[in-house]
């Protein structure tokens, strides 16, 4: 008993090492930075080595190919993003305008999902009481709702 515990530690250990390495592939971006493909990424990536580190049918070795293979895929779509213009748009998606001159556009929050109150907790963030004084509220690509108020 003992000892499968510490293959199951030194499995885990191994994997960890290896992702911890793997990531570095992904340059200095801290989590916050994280935008959707990278939390997918991160998340398939788990899914991947689980069964490597537990009693799984799954083995180390597929594990880790599975992770590497899906670090390299990550990768290559950075530099895509990086070097090809218009690629960014394409992965990552584009902002979307909610508000404009204090008038909010009704089809856009519909299409983006985006309510009333979801903006209005925006509004209070900044400070704003009323979409009236609001000159431009954007939808992120990351989900945030940035505000430019009038001044």
């Amino acid at each position: 008993m003992l000892y499968d515990l510490s293959i199951y530690a030194g499995k885990t250990a191994i994997v960890l090492l290896y992702l911890f390495l793997g990531f570095r592939l992904f340059g200095k971006r801290q989590v916050a930075q994280f935008n959707l493909y990278d939390l997918a990424t991160l998340i398939a990536i788990a899914n991947a080595v689980q069964n490597a580190m537990t009693r799984g049918k799954g083995d180390l070795a597929v594990g880790l190919v599975a992770s590497m293979t899906l670090i390299l895929a990550g990768w290559l779509i950075t530099r895509a993003v990086v070097r090809l213009p218009g690629t960014q748009a394409l992965v990552y998606g584009t902002p979307t305008i909610l508000v404009s001159d204090g008038v909010a556009l009704e089809e856009r929050m519909h299409k983006e999902r985006v309510t009333h109150e979801e903006l209005e907790v925006a509004l209070r963030q900044h400070g704003l009481t009323s979409i009236a004084k609001v000159k431009l509220a954007v939808l992120e690509v990351d989900g945030a709702i940035s505000i430019v108020p009038f001044r």
